[in-house]
């Protein structure tokens, strides 16, 4: 059996019942090492296929929801601006120095899914959910951020990941996506189930949920 039959058969065995190219897809995105993009229409399973990847893994699913207007403070970092407040009024006696470093420190650190997935000591599986509904400019934020897998926060310095995450970035196809995500992506399109697809098997599960 070849090794993305295996990954069919595993993905199976979790509850995802995947067509051949859909199992294909997040073979060769695994093998090279490249993010994966399923695109198709609302409902075919697409956030599915990151869930079951990260039990099949068993780590963490850190997940990431596009939307029109996305800014990168919302996607990586930000800093608890209420509690740094709180901390400089209860620090009047110290000097400007020393409450910018106490007030810029991990302790006020606002972690966002981004941030938060290249921090894990396990690589989690990263969902990038709906990313055709962020803004073109956030789109290639992305881009350019996923390719060296590290952020720079001025006041702490750069992090790195200390271990790749998957990325599973889905689109629900409601905008043309850039040429430059898709080709640095493992692209599939995610159809609604054929006959073929939906095995006795599954038939059989789907009709003892349904009763």
């Amino acid at each position: 059996m070849t090794a993305w039959r295996d990954l069919q058969g595993q993905l199976s065995a979790a509850g995802y019942v995947a067509a051949d190219d859909l199992a294909m897809a997040p073979h060769l995105a695994l093998m090279l090492r490249r993010p994966l993009l399923p695109e198709g229409a609302a409902g075919v399973g697409k956030t599915q296929i990151a869930r079951t990847r990260a039990t099949m893994k068993a780590t963490r699913l850190i997940r990431l929801q596009c939307y029109e207007g996305q800014d990168a403070g919302h996607a990586i970092y930000e800093w608890n601006y209420q509690r740094q407040l709180l901390a400089i009024r209860a620090g009047a006696g110290e000097t400007a120095d020393a409450v910018e470093a106490r007030v810029f420190s991990e302790r006020y650190l606002l972690e966002r899914p981004l941030l938060a997935a290249i921090r894990q000591p396990t690589a989690p599986v990263l969902l990038i959910d709906e990313i055709d509904r962020a803004d073109a400019e956030f789109e290639a934020y992305l881009l350019e951020i996923l390719s060296d897998y590290q952020f720079t926060i001025p006041e702490l310095g750069t992090t790195t990941a200390t271990a790749r995450p998957i990325v599973i970035a889905t689109s629900n196809d409601t905008r043309d996506l850039s040429d430059a995500l898709r080709l640095r992506r493992i692209y599939t399109y995610v159809d609604y189930p054929d006959r073929a697809t939906v095995t006795p098997e599954a038939a059989q599960r789907l009709a003892g949920k349904a009763a």
